[in-house]
């Protein structure tokens, strides 16, 4: 156990329990315990394995390459269908976390295994994600605009092009392209 995570663990929440749970659960594997993106993140020789966050509905486990992982009791869920690697086991309950323990340290084994194997999971090239024409006018009419957003990392790239993507009238596309227009510029992806 890190002891920098555990203000994660006695923090009053819904979840409090089945934190602990899970918690408990995960460091039988071996994996070293940190904090990443305000939640407890566990690693197999400094790579990403899986994660505990919690959401209104439901807690969960999140592995960072569940998408290579068997699944044989399909219980993986992609998040969204925008998630390519990551994939969650949600809980809604301690008995879930009981009974589903012994499959719980199994994939979490699996995991491990994908990690020492070096695997990794094929992502979609930016090229391949959907540019609204909206987004293609405005790097045609704006070269400084064009110019800085290829600059930009491929995953600041896809954020913005899945951002942009998602309204379905023309008008709010248009204004969150404007929104974003200036921190393309600074180099900045959607969250910096």
């Amino acid at each position: 156990m890190n002891p920098k995570v555990d203000w994660f663990f006695d923090k009053a929440t819904p979840w409090q329990e089945e934190y602990r749970k899970l918690r408990t659960v995960v460091l039988a594997s071996g994996l070293a315990e940190e904090l990443k993106w305000g939640v407890p993140c566990y690693t197999f020789q400094n790579t990403n394995v899986v994660l505990i966050h919690g959401f209104k509905e439901y807690c969960a486990l999140l592995f960072h390459k569940g998408a290579l992982l068997k699944d044989e009791s399909h219980i993986l869920i992609q998040q969204t269908k925008n998630v390519q690697a990551a994939r969650q086991i949600r809980f809604t309950g301690m008995d879930e976390i009981k009974q589903l323990e012994k499959t719980v340290k199994a994939y979490i084994k699996e995991a491990i295994e994908v990690e020492k194997a070096g695997l990794k999971v094929e992502l979609k090239k930016t090229e391949e994600f959907n540019m609204p024409e909206e987004f293609q006018q405005a790097l045609e009419d704006a070269p400084e605009l064009k110019k800085a957003f290829y600059a930009l990392t491929p995953g600041r790239q896809r954020g913005y092009l899945l951002y942009f993507s998602q309204p379905k009238q023309a008008k709010t596309r248009e204004s969150r392209i404007e929104k974003y227009f200036d921190r393309i510029l600074d180099g900045k992806g959607l969250e910096d």
